[in-house]
């Protein structure tokens, strides 16, 4: 049996333990998994893009169209201070 050795930021390995912990798996076992799939599926087992750009979800799509619509806006502020302190309002 071979051995694979990656180097992650700290942060992103803790993460990744506890997402996979969260789905009954150690990341030992998740990885094993990605490299079956991208072999069963001949390639990387997801779409992988150039620049790509994420369809924006529900929340954003509303606050896309208020922008449009000019509606729900706030302000002209005088300051910074008063645009964050609305912000911190919601």
């Amino acid at each position: 049996m071979a051995t694979i050795q990656i180097r992650v930021d700290d942060s992103m390995k803790a993460s990744a333990d506890n997402l996979f912990a969260s789905l009954g798996l150690d990341t030992s076992t998740a990885v094993r998994m990605f490299i079956s799939a991208a072999l069963e599926h001949d390639g990387l087992p997801f779409k992988v893009r150039r620049n790509g750009i994420r369809k924006p979800n529900a929340e954003l799509r509303e606050a896309i169209e208020d922008v449009r619509l000019r509606r729900n806006l706030y302000g002209p502020f005088k300051t910074a201070e008063e645009a964050v302190a609305a912000m911190l309002e919601d």
